[in-house]
């Protein structure tokens, strides 16, 4: 059993920027991927980034590209999303998401364990 907990969330202002932390913990692979996801109030849960835990590759949503960025620390079993030049639509629940394989895995299917999720809201 692999656990996410999530921590940094919180209310900022339109142009602010946050960072989301995911500490991963439990029965994990040397070889995994680890992924952030949203879900708005009324909206289906989407991706937003994923980070390959071996290379370190990358891969983001449309949405966030060029704001936002991924990145990991293997020695601490942390994942983080560095969020810039946040907007209201970028208000949602964020979910830290564990993939036992390797792979830059978009769908939420691809993954077999989330954290409780953090809340972000961002004000105009």
């Amino acid at each position: 059993q692999v656990q996410l907990v999530e921590s940094g969330g919180g209310v900022v202002q339109a142009g602010d920027s946050l960072r989301l932390s995911c500490a991963a913990s439990g029965r994990t692979f040397s070889n995994y991927a680890m992924g952030w996801f949203r879900q708005a109030p009324g909206k289906e849960r989407e991706f937003v980034a994923v980070v390959t835990w071996s290379g370190g590759r990358t891969y983001y949503a449309d949405s966030v590209k060029g704001r936002f960025t991924i990145s990991r620390d293997n020695t601490k079993n942390t994942v983080a999303l560095q969020m810039n030049s946040l907007q209201p639509e970028d208000t949602a629940v964020y979910y830290c998401a564990y993939s036992g394989r390797p792979g830059l895995w978009v769908s939420r299917n691809d993954y077999e364990h989330w954290g409780q999720g953090t809340q972000v809201t961002v004000s105009s």
